[in-house]
């Protein structure tokens, strides 16, 4: 399902999360939702002596995302976190998704990617007397982004 009006847009706050099909609950951020390839640039010489500059499409970029959520108790990108840093190369890789959805909460466009694994974990400032939410933010590094 797309969006109802050809004139309309998507709003920034519909979207959902998922690491291994699994939904990330209480997420408030996404960041770094990218696809793109390596630029290629050909300086050449003509055979008349006229220097000419092509850019050509290279090959598709690796890349990272961030996502930031209100914290809880749960240890799961903790957890993911450790098992990269111990070295469990194949047990660290998952997938994961984000899909951008409409007023009705249907999906319109899909990022996925491949091979991901987490890179960062960070909790935001914590200050006395703040009335504000304690956040958790992760850092996930992809081989590969399509987007559907």
């Amino acid at each position: 399902m797309g969006l109802a009006d050809p004139l309309d847009s998507a709003s920034a706050n519909g979207f959902i999360v998922t690491v291994d099909g699994i939904q990330i609950p209480k997420v408030n951020e996404v960041s770094g939702l990218k696809a793109e390839v390596d630029k290629i640039e050909l300086k050449q010489q003509t055979s008349d002596g006229k220097y000419v500059v092509r850019q050509l499409i290279g090959r598709p970029k690796a890349g990272e995302l961030t996502v930031t959520r209100g914290l809880t108790d749960s240890k799961t990108i903790t957890d993911w976190l450790k098992q990269v840093a111990q070295g469990d190369v194949s047990g660290s890789r998952k997938t994961a998704s984000v899909a951008l959805l409409d007023y009705a909460g249907a999906p319109i466009k899909t990022y996925n990617f491949t091979n991901c694994w987490v890179r960062s974990v960070e909790v935001n400032s914590l200050k006395a007397g703040a009335a504000e939410q304690a956040t958790e933010k992760f850092v996930i590094c992809y081989d590969e982004v399509t987007v559907s």
